[in-house]
């Protein structure tokens, strides 16, 4: 019942926001919302609700195969708890900020909210693709209404990318929904069932096409930096830190168990484009001026070293990229909470326009440095351990590929160096000299950011121990 209420509380919210035409009561309901979600997630999680069923199933379309059974195991609850987080932190950042058309706004998150939610508790095919779609179509809207001058482009483009690869998702899942005994889309049922090599090979393509595109990995990325750039921050804050995961959840719950074999045959195909993609993404940040933009080559290079994880096979790797996850989410919310202040202050995101910031907001330069340093995976921070066990996965399988995006390591390194260098250090600049210090809601999320990374840099056994169901689950998959 419990990953029910996870998916109820967001919706209720939502439609309560649609409903209030008052700004404050229905930015105030979505907050409300929210935080309920974020209590009910850290109660599960911490252990205060040992008697919760995190498995829920209930009758839905008979008539198809389909049934409403949602089921929540290791890597479904690092996710959930990620999205209960990271929630609220957006919402009370854009607190100030004005919106033409507010309830629609706050209205159309909660429902990205519960659609996300939805996606990483379904353990039914068809309603798995119910919440994937439900999660794309608010933020279609949050893009086009609310965002740079070139959003209708960019978002019909983004649009496209993804409808497409769910498109393609739905043709495989109707397919395998045809060959099970019982015309089911349980994920038991479409795990069983018996296909040829060449059907298997096809369909892992449909489904990972789908997964790829969201995720997104090279070369499916190009919709990402310009979908990033024109949308508003608190969008791109929710794309990058959940939605992306998205994609990685899909292959962890649906494409490895399903097409183990296919996993295993494809895997260099796969973890070559991912590396390609570490390193390409890389070189692409550091000729990047716009802060948005560098951040969102940044992210592709982040999801490449997650994607090779997966398909190494190795418990090390895919433990590490599980764990980073949750890391990456809350490092990548930071930085853009960081480029929200920033541009509230000096009206621009461009490093040339910028420059010698810590002069007038020295608790913003400590915290962006903090989170800047977790983003490149240093000592002590939490991104250091997931990094650390993706590599070492990646490295058993190939030292090769190891080697090649290792590179991304030092790229990563010189861009967030540069970035910190030309914006907050060196000489004043004129856009600069009204800005003052970050003020005390985003001053305190930050913190928060920061107080997460710190404690997992230095004691990351709870993720570890939360994930570990679900790697031995893959790992003992046949190939």
């Amino acid at each position: 019942m419990i990953s029910l209420l996870l998916i109820l509380i967001p919706l209720a919210g939502g439609l309560l926001s649609f409903g209030l035409k008052n700004e404050n009561a229905s930015r105030l309901a979505a907050i409300i919302s929210a935080l309920a979600s974020l209590v009910l997630m850290l109660a599960l999680s911490l252990d205060y609700l040992p008697a919760a069923n995190k498995f829920f199933t209930q009758e839905w379309l008979p008539q198809l195969g389909a049934t409403f059974t949602l089921k929540m195991d290791g890597v479904s609850e690092i996710l959930c708890l990620l999205t209960a987080i990271s929630f609220p932190f957006i919402l009370l950042i854009v607190r100030k900020n004005n919106y033409s058309n507010p309830s629609a706004f706050y209205g159309l998150m909660m429902l990205a909210y519960s659609g996300i939610i939805g996606v990483f508790l379904a353990a039914d095919g068809l309603l798995f693709y119910f919440f994937w779609e439900l999660a794309l179509i608010p933020v279609y809207f949050l893009c086009s209404k609310w965002g740079g001058a070139n959003r209708i482009a960019v978002t019909f483009k983004f649009f496209l990318y993804t409808f497409i690869g769910s498109l393609l998702m739905l043709a495989g899942l109707v397919y395998l929904n045809a060959q099970t005994s019982d015309h089911s889309f349980s994920l038991d049922a479409l795990s069983n069932v018996n296909l040829s090599t060449n059907q298997q090979h096809l369909l892992f393509w449909l489904f990972f096409v789908a997964f790829a595109i969201k995720m997104p990995v090279f070369p499916f990325h190009t919709w990402q930096p310009d979908t990033y750039e024109n949308s508003a921050n608190p969008v791109t804050m929710l794309l990058s830190a959940l939605m992306v995961k998205m994609g990685l959840f899909g292959v962890v719950r649906w494409l490895l168990p399903i097409f183990p074999q296919s996993a295993a045959f494809f895997a260099d195909v796969i973890i070559i484009l991912s590396v390609i993609g570490m390193v390409y993404a890389s070189i692409l940040a550091m000729k990047q001026d716009d802060l948005k933009r560098l951040v969102a080559y940044a992210s592709i290079a982040h999801i490449g070293l997650m994607s090779a994880a997966l398909f190494t096979h190795h418990s090390i790797g895919v433990q590490g990229a599980m764990i980073q996850f949750f890391s990456h989410g809350v490092n990548v919310l930071g930085l853009w909470i960081i480029i929200d202040v920033i541009e509230q202050q000096t009206g621009t995101r461009k490093m040339s326009e910028l420059g010698g910031l810590a002069q007038k907001a020295p608790v913003l330069t400590i915290l962006l440095i903090v989170v800047a340093l977790a983003n490149i995976a240093l000592p002590l921070t939490n991104a250091f351990v997931g990094e650390l066990m993706m590599f070492n996965g990646l490295f058993k399988y190939s030292v090769v590929y190891a080697a090649i995006g290792g590179l991304s390591i030092i790229l990563s390194a010189v861009y967030t160096l540069n970035m910190i260098q030309r914006v907050f250090y060196g000489e004043l600049s004129d856009k600069a000299s009204g800005a003052s210090d970050v003020s005390s809601t985003p001053r305190w999320v930050l913190m928060l950011c920061v107080a997460i990374i710190l404690i997992l840099g230095v004691y990351p056994a709870p993720l570890l121990d939360m994930v570990n169901t679900s790697v031995d689950y893959l790992i003992q998959l046949k190939r």
